[in-house]
């Protein structure tokens, strides 16, 4: 991590910030042999700016972002009251964590997870669970070596498709 990054709460003036990484991260993770209509329109209606104030107003969402001297690279997004898929006492999920391609290797992920699991402390949390595609290695090795368990099995639905996902669970009461 270098010393130009600081966290902080996201704003309703980070909205369009947002959702320009967000569709960045979505696009270059997911959509690797070519964008088509069906994830082209799914991208542009989930990753827009109004989308973004809509959950920046929300009191169940919580958004920090990672911010170098630029601008914001990276993003962590917690949702209170949203139920596991499976059975895990915590229903504190990780939304979203997305660092933009370019600055990965700097710790940002680690920075803004640790933001993360001090507001699982913070507000009494037993822990926090997210769903990772079953597909993103490097995204599912990095959970596990920050000390998430597997917990189950999900699926992330566009449409009439179903992608699977890892349900992981990191638990503060072990």
């Amino acid at each position: 991590m270098t010393n130009d990054m600081t966290i902080r709460r996201a704003t309703v003036a980070d909205a369009s910030s947002l959702a320009a990484i967000s569709l960045e991260v979505w696009l270059n993770t997911y959509i690797r042999d070519g964008v088509n209509a069906f994830f082209a329109d799914y991208a542009l209606q989930h990753f827009t700016t109004a989308r973004f104030e809509e959950i920046l107003g929300d009191r169940n969402e919580t958004v920090w972002v990672s911010q170098n001297v630029v601008g914001i690279d990276g993003f962590l997004r917690m949702s209170a009251n949203s139920p596991a898929p499976v059975d895990i006492a915590s229903d504190l999920e990780i939304t979203t964590l997305y660092v933009q391609p370019r600055h990965h290797g700097r710790g940002l992920g680690k920075a803004l997870l640790k933001t993360g699991l001090q507001f699982c402390l913070d507000t009494g949390q037993l822990g926090t669970w997210l769903a990772v595609n079953a597909e993103n290695e490097k995204a599912t090795a990095f959970y596990l070596a920050s000390g998430f368990e597997m917990a189950g099995q999900t699926h992330f639905t566009i449409g009439d498709k179903a992608y699977p996902n890892h349900v992981l669970q990191f638990r503060l009461d072990r």
